[in-house]
């Protein structure tokens, strides 16, 4: 199926996790206002996204990772990426697009070995400080990888002058925010304490952060007010935890104004997911950055490090964070404010709130890059 009116047609590739997710909506958002037209490739997963992905034109390939624990669930994903491969051949056979995006995740990885085997310019775009396995697969092929860090671990050699450091593109409403200033912190001002971990918060959170407010001085904690993303089987018991403490809090599992809640914020408490390291980075604010234990090649411990060593955060492993480790922490930053203000300051430099523009201007200029004079002024009056 050709363009609509003739306009360049552009490939996206992403689903699962929203940190594969997001970016590729990002994506979408410019391209379609530079003029493009664009499709979406996913697995059986991306039936239900959300924003403008889902206004997208959508096709559905067969996908699966390598990582089983036994030989036949192996095998069946081997199977699987075979398949969905070639359905995605015959697709960008079909659809002939000038370039196809890939976002990680092994239900990008069928669409983008296709684009490189019909000989479709390809790029990458990897969320975290260590390159994914399914991006690193096809590293050596692609003409160019964005990545969110400055630095990124496990990326070849010889793909390394391919690199364009673009940042990772966060919601509107995280920009909004990000002229906010750091919220005024006086010895008898309210602490705002933010705390949240993923989707629906993270279990961890809910029992070590109102167990370190009990060993904390009196008169600090009196000053804090929590607010906290919960797991619902959570909610209850974290509610009643601070309630104990004469703590005022606000839980719940979900918060539809979290960047609000982060500008207002004196000190985050989180995971380092790509996403989340974007969103408080993008908006300015110190944080204690507690990486999941269990996350793939332990590249959430690198994306936190990454803030950590341009002074915007700290990071306590997972098997040291305790009620004790952290209240300690806490006692320590908010006695000297001035910690916590040039943590914030320097949280903000590393942020790059103009992620989605420079990766849109990355995939325009890998399409540009090749054209003749007479065909670049005919892409810029489709795309105008």
């Amino acid at each position: 199926m050709a363009a609509p009116q003739n306009k360049p047609l552009v490939v996206l590739a992403a689903g699962g996790t929203g940190g594969h997710v997001f970016p590729a909506e990002a994506l979408a958002a410019e391209l379609i206002g530079r003029g493009f037209h664009l499709v979406l490739v996913t697995d059986r997963r991306g039936g239900n996204l959300k924003g403008r992905l889902a206004e997208l034109e959508t096709y559905k390939v067969r996908a699966g990772g390598v990582s089983g624990k036994s030989l036949f669930s192996i095998f069946f994903s081997i199977f699987e990426i075979v398949i969905g491969t070639l359905k995605a051949w015959l697709l960008i056979r079909r659809l002939k697009p000038v370039v196809a995006v890939g976002f990680g995740g092994y239900a990008s990885v069928p669409t983008m070995l296709a684009a490189v085997c019909s000989g479709t310019k390809a790029a990458l775009h990897e969320q975290n400080a260590v390159l994914g396995r399914g991006n690193l697969l096809l590293a050596n092929w692609v003409k160019k990888i964005a990545t969110s860090f400055e630095e990124v671990t496990s990326i070849p050699q010889t793909s390394k002058p391919n690199i364009v450091v673009t940042g990772m593109p966060v919601r509107p409403a995280v920009i909004l925010v990000r002229d906010r200033a750091y919220p005024d912190l006086g010895p008898n001002d309210n602490i705002h304490l933010v705390v949240f971990g993923g989707s629906q918060g993270a279990h961890i959170f809910s029992t070590v952060v109102p167990g370190a407010l009990k060993y904390i001085d009196e008169g600090l904690r009196k000053r804090i007010k929590v607010t906290q993303q919960s797991r619902p089987e959570d909610l209850e018991r974290t509610e009643e935890a601070y309630r104990a403490l004469g703590v005022d809090a606000e839980i719940s599992s979900f918060f539809n104004d979290i960047p609000d809640r982060i500008a207002n914020a004196h000190l985050v408490i989180c995971r380092s997911g790509a996403s989340t390291i974007a969103e408080i980075t993008t908006i300015g604010r110190p944080a204690i950055m507690v990486p999941y234990f269990y996350a793939v090649d332990d590249h959430q411990s690198r994306n936190a490090h990454a803030v950590c060593e341009v002074g915007g955060g700290w990071v306590i492993p997972e098997v040291s964070f305790t009620d004790h480790v952290l209240a300690g922490r806490i006692e320590s930053l908010f006695s000297i404010p001035k910690i916590l203000e040039n943590a914030a300051a320097a949280s903000k430099v590393a942020g790059k709130p103009d992620a989605a523009g420079d990766l849109a201007d990355m995939v325009v200029g890998l399409i540009l890059n090749d054209l003749n004079e007479d065909q670049r002024r005919s892409h810029e009056r489709l795309t105008s």
